[in-house]
């Protein structure tokens, strides 16, 4: 067995270890660290698949980025109570019955595909410039519109915990 198999089972154990724990963890700052575990070792899949970009993208928008606004949420909600906010779920059956149809799908969709190479990707800086070059020209106004929202959300939760401010004291 190689090293790059080991690290692959290794870190695909590890993210699948971390969302099952989020499932059944009550405390919700706990819950945001476990995420940031399990997409951290998402991250890792994608470098390890020669996926470079995407495993960067991964920490910077998902592990940076949104779970940052997570943990920032959490910790200005806990503090509105004084203690930890704890999740209660009790309709765990409800649930499972209607995630388990998902799986059967999922995994009667995935023995139906074939996941065969091409052999035709590119590695390295060909890659990162051939996505760059294509975000620019062809998808260049959803970017630029995603940043206008991502902006104008900033904007709002500045006022909104500038107000809120205001109305505590």
């Amino acid at each position: 067995m190689s090293g790059v198999l080991i690290l692959f089972y290794f870190f695909g154990s590890v993210a699948l270890l971390s969302a099952l724990a989020i499932l059944f963890i009550r405390n919700v700052f706990h819950a945001a660290l476990l995420l940031l575990m399990c997409l951290l070792a998402v991250a890792a899949l994608f470098v390890l698949m020669h996926a470079e970009f995407v495993g960067v993208t991964q920490i910077l928008v998902y592990a940076g980025g949104v779970l940052t606004l997570i943990i920032f949420g959490i910790m200005l909600t806990s503090k509105i109570d004084g203690k930890a906010m704890m999740v209660k779920n009790n309709k765990w059956l409800a649930g499972m019955l209607a995630g388990l149809p998902m799986l059967f799908i999922l995994i009667t969709l995935l023995k139906q595909h074939s996941f065969q190479s091409s052999g035709k990707f590119m590695t390295g800086d060909a890659a990162i410039k051939q996505v760059g070059v294509t975000i620019m020209s062809d998808y260049v106004l959803a970017f630029e519109i995603a940043g206008l929202l991502l902006l104008v959300a900033l904007i709002a939760a500045v006022v909104t915990a500038t107000t809120s401010k205001k109305n505590d004291a």
